[in-house]
């Protein structure tokens, strides 16, 4: 769905919006199992600059959107379904009209602040953008999760194995040697 700055010049947009799995591009460590439902409304806001800089014209996104999506436990690498959601409160500018010469610092409501090129914005960037941030960084399976052989590469939840032979580093023989005479 395009959001139009010509559009929003006229009224507000309301969307609700139903996007099917595979309709918008997560990468390959997500998989999205049911429909990406997303609700809320896009609007115009005339930021007045005054001078030469005149009026910008920045999109507002405000909304929610849930979705149910499969990815590798971070400690077996079994598929582990989660529900995903999250509301937004989303703000976009033209690229470009906060362009300086110099590098320059800026405050923490600037950081905040998304550029849209052209004429407007597509739904589905934006909540592609924020289903990616509201993925945690480590899904497992569950808590007792015993993940995998760091040897052979085995599932230690369905099988145990022989293997687990400590592999000695010889960089650190010199200080064993120390170890083993103190205690001795």
């Amino acid at each position: 769905m395009f959001i139009s700055v010509q559009e929003l010049q006229l009224h507000q947009i309301e969307f609700n919006e139903a996007f099917q799995p595979g309709a918008i591009d997560l990468g390959e460590d997500i998989r999205q199992q049911t429909a990406l439902d997303a609700k809320g409304r896009a609007e115009l806001l005339e930021e007045h600059r005054g001078g030469a800089l005149g009026t910008v014209e920045d999109i507002r996104l405000v909304g929610v959107f849930s979705t149910q999506i499969e990815v590798s436990c971070a400690r077996c690498l079994d598929p582990v379904s989660s529900p995903i959601g999250r509301d937004f409160d989303l703000l976009y500018r033209p690229q470009g009209v906060d362009r300086r010469a110099d590098e320059v610092s800026i405050c923490e409501a600037e950081t905040e602040i998304g550029y849209y090129q052209g004429d407007g914005l597509l739904l589905e960037d934006v909540l592609r953008e924020q289903l990616l941030l509201a993925v945690p960084i480590k899904l497992v399976c569950r808590d007792e999760c015993k993940g995998l052989c760091p040897h052979c590469g085995g599932n230690l939840n369905v099988e145990t194995c022989d293997c687990a032979v400590p592999v000695v580093d010889e960089r650190w023989s010199a200080l064993k040697d120390i170890r083993d005479k103190l205690q001795s």
